[in-house]
């Protein structure tokens, strides 16, 4: 358990939630220690019943913990920062942002403080310990960095990575969920197409996607490695292969991929100059 370490989760929205989910189910934090925060309060009952703190007052929650962790959308950010600007403590808070497309430059010229300030990037899997989470700070923040990680590396992986590729962390990690559910959607549509009931489809398709991934990372191995093993010469596995290569199938996951990155550096200027 992570002593004397209070967090306050600003919009307990689908990310936020899924991140106080995560901590809760770590052991390694105290419920009572996390405060979440959401215009909607009665939204967060069911968080209260767990143990967690609510409240609508962003600044109580600041007041009373160390670690601030800001959820909200790009469009609620600036007014949000506003809020609790005056209340930060330089000596005692952290300033921890999962806002897409906001950089430390803008936080800091919002805040006005010498505040430490992180850049996270999660996903929603992060409520079942399974995140992939990056995190980039300045160099003089190095201690507020490793105690980013320390909360992260309870609820999944961390990378350590500069803060100019946040977008692309944004679109591989963040969106990435989707893009491979996509993809798990549309093979359990193949095994349909072949002859299983529905949930028999879905149920071999995850559960196939979700081996092909641990062999990648409980080996370390290249994924072009794994398909040798499964693929013969003029068999099932590579007419397959080949079929969906005519079809486009990696250069539009790649092409997806680069511009929802596009996008993700553009959202929160996108989102204040409306």
């Amino acid at each position: 358990m992570q002593a004397n370490k209070k967090i306050a989760i600003l919009g307990t929205g689908n990310i936020g939630s899924a991140l106080a989910k995560g901590l809760g189910k770590s052991g390694q934090f105290n419920k009572a220690d996390i405060y979440l925060t959401r215009r909607t309060i009665e939204k967060l009952e069911p968080f209260k019943k767990e143990g967690f703190r609510i409240t609508a007052d962003n600044g109580m929650a600041v007041k009373n913990s160390d670690t601030i962790i800001l959820c909200v959308e790009p469009h609620q950010a600036e007014g949000v920062m506003q809020e609790i600007a005056s209340i930060l403590e330089p000596k005692r808070h952290i300033l921890i942002s999962v806002v897409s497309g906001l950089s430390i430059a803008q936080i800091q010229k919002q805040i006005n403080k010498p505040i430490n300030i992180i850049r996270a990037m999660p996903n929603t899997a992060i409520q079942i310990g399974e995140s992939m989470t990056c995190l980039a700070g300045l160099q003089s923040g190095e201690k507020s960095l490793q105690t980013a990680e320390s909360i992260f590396s309870a609820v999944g992986e961390t990378l350590i990575i500069k803060e100019e590729q946040m977008a692309g962390a944004t679109s591989l990690g963040a969106c990435g969920i989707a893009f491979f559910l996509r993809a798990i959607r549309a093979a359990s549509q193949g095994g349909i197409e072949i002859g299983f009931h529905a949930e028999d489809a879905l149920k071999i398709a995850a559960h196939t996607a979700r081996g092909a991934a641990s062999l990648l990372t409980s080996f370390s191995s290249h994924p072009e490695s794994e398909i040798d093993r499964v693929t013969t010469p003029r068999g099932c596995t590579i007419s397959g292969l080949n079929q969906m290569e005519h079809a486009g199938f990696s250069s539009a996951m790649i092409k997806g991929i680069k511009i929802s990155a596009d996008k993700a550096d553009q959202l929160y200027k996108d989102e204040n100059n409306r």
